[in-house]
């Protein structure tokens, strides 16, 4: 049974990549420091170390221990509020922490990396969907802190024989389909959560926030991906790298989008609640659209999104919004 170390596997997407490794035969180890993660979202079947990925001491101990032979790695700041409030603390925590991270992987002999990435670091796209090799100029400090990584890549590469691949995601969302994990972050700044908060009555209503962007309905386009699929989309890379698949970089989307106002539509009718909308002005930097273009990860890794229709996730996270109003909170 291969041993697959999760760095950040107590957060929302980690969480359900560690669920999916479990069922598909691996054995994942979960490192975690619990500043944004759950550490109810880990099974208890499951091997869990609470600290960061900086201690190198308890990372080679883990690699050793364990004999891990891969990582797929998560662990990360990722509010693109804060890191421009507070852009030292993500280029600490993103980029130089996964440095010192990758670095004491590579003297423990682990040269398998998967890296969570974001489609942060196209920035203002040019082009729509967005291709991979699009430029990369990141309007934040949260996408410019994982560019940095993801350009460090190539050279650790050839300097050390580091293979590498690393999934820009466009936009996360549902839940595990038998309701065991969800999204809860706090603060929670993503459309779907606050929207079906709102249909729980936890919030007063939902903002739209600019209604005059060139879409068909005036709303910002985004490309929603269920989390299940973003999960399978790690461990078919993990595999394609284990069967020597070049290193890069690879969109996960599903190359279509939704509009703010369909999205609440949608949800208006999966929970059959009322769901009251302010609408505000724009917010600075949000592009009209940004859709993925995916003909890479469906080509070369074979992935192709299975439970990624609005409804699907939309279902999935309220029936998880549904059992746990609280979150993990008991």
């Amino acid at each position: 049974m291969e041993s697959i170390l999760v760095s950040g596997g107590a957060g929302y997407i980690g969480s359900h990549t560690v669920k999916t490794l479990l069922e598909q035969g691996y054995k994942p180890v979960v490192l975690d420091n619990l500043v944004t993660g759950h550490r109810q979202s880990v099974a208890s079947n499951v091997l869990f170390f609470h600290g960061d990925i900086a201690d190198s001491l308890l990372v080679r101990r883990i690699v050793e221990q364990e004999h891990v032979s891969a990582v797929i790695h998560f662990a990360a700041r990722s509010l693109v509020g804060e890191s421009a409030e507070k852009p030292d603390l993500y280029f600490e925590e993103n980029t130089a922490k996964t440095n010192r991270f990758v670095s004491t992987l590579l003297e423990s002999g682990v040269k398998r990396l998967i890296f969570s990435s974001t489609a942060a670091t196209y920035g203002i796209p040019e082009e729509i969907p967005i291709p991979e090799s699009a430029p990369t100029i990141p309007i934040n400090p949260y996408g410019f802190s994982k560019l940095m990584i993801e350009q460090s890549f190539s050279w650790l590469e050839k300097a050390y024989g580091l293979e590498w691949i690393a999934l820009r995601y466009f936009n996360a969302a549902g839940a595990a389909l038998d309701g065991s994990l969800g999204e809860d972050h706090m603060p929670e700044t993503h459309l779907i959560p606050l929207i079906l908060k709102a249909a729980l009555g936890q919030r007063p209503g939902i903002n739209i926030f600019g209604t005059d962007y060139s879409t068909p309905d005036g709303t910002c386009i985004r490309d929603y991906i269920h989390v299940l699929d973003l999960a399978k989309a790690h461990i078919l890379a993990l595999e394609a790298l284990g069967k020597g698949t070049q290193s890069g970089v690879y969109n996960v989307g599903t190359g279509s989008g939704f509009s703010v106002r369909e999205v609440i539509e949608t949800a208006r009718q999966v929970t059959a609640r009322t769901i009251p909308v302010v609408e505000s002005p724009r917010r600075p930097g949000d592009p009209d659209r940004l859709v993925a273009k995916v003909d890479k990860i469906n080509t070369l890794l074979g992935w192709s999104p299975q439970h990624s229709s609005l409804e699907q996730i939309l279902e999935s996270a309220w029936a998880w919004h549904l059992s746990h109003p609280n979150g993990y909170e008991k």
